[in-house]
């Protein structure tokens, strides 16, 4: 177990998927990251996933300051679709996006990445039901389990997870 002495934003809402947002955080924990689960300015405060598993969430994004975070993860799921509706996550992941935090994508998350408007020029994946949306905000989309681009780390899939995870802790051990 490593002590990476670094903190990370993991975003939820309801309908998030249960593996892209419980793997990511236990990992996390387990390297010793402080993981704070952030949610809507007017969301759930226990979000249920698409099984109704719930996850707690620790701090809206209007009562955090993204300067203390080193980079926040959006799982997949229907959560991005009521999550890229917030400004204040967007405002976090724009943030992490400009001062080279990590930034995070799973499945359908990189809706959240599209509005948030950073993603033109970069080279990323994620499910392919999103693949025109992110290409039509400026990415270049493949199709493989995980894409590094500089501080943009996406994946596909649940079953991207362990190549997702080695991506991003990779990401904060040299950050």
């Amino acid at each position: 177990m490593t002590d990476l002495k670094k903190k990370v934003a993991v975003l939820a809402e309801d309908y998030y998927e249960n593996l892209e947002a419980w793997y990511p955080i236990l990992r996390l924990r387990e390297a010793g990251v402080i993981v704070d689960v952030i949610g809507r300015d007017d969301g759930c405060t226990e979000c249920g996933s698409k099984e109704g598993y719930p996850l707690e969430v620790d701090y809206k994004a209007k009562d955090i300051d993204p300067a203390d975070y080193d980079g926040v993860i959006v799982p997949g799921g229907y959560a991005p679709d009521y999550l890229r509706r917030c400004e204040n996550v967007l405002k976090l992941v724009r943030y992490q996006a400009k001062n080279n935090g990590l930034v995070a994508a799973i499945c359908h998350a990189g809706w959240v990445l599209a509005s948030a408007d950073v993603i033109k020029d970069v080279e990323l994946t994620s499910t392919p039901a999103i693949r025109d949306d992110l290409v039509n905000a400026g990415a270049h989309w493949v199709n493989e389990e995980v894409v590094v681009d500089g501080n943009i780390i996406t994946s596909r899939a649940p079953a991207d997870l362990p190549a997702f995870m080695k991506a991003n802790l990779e990401f904060l051990r040299n950050q």
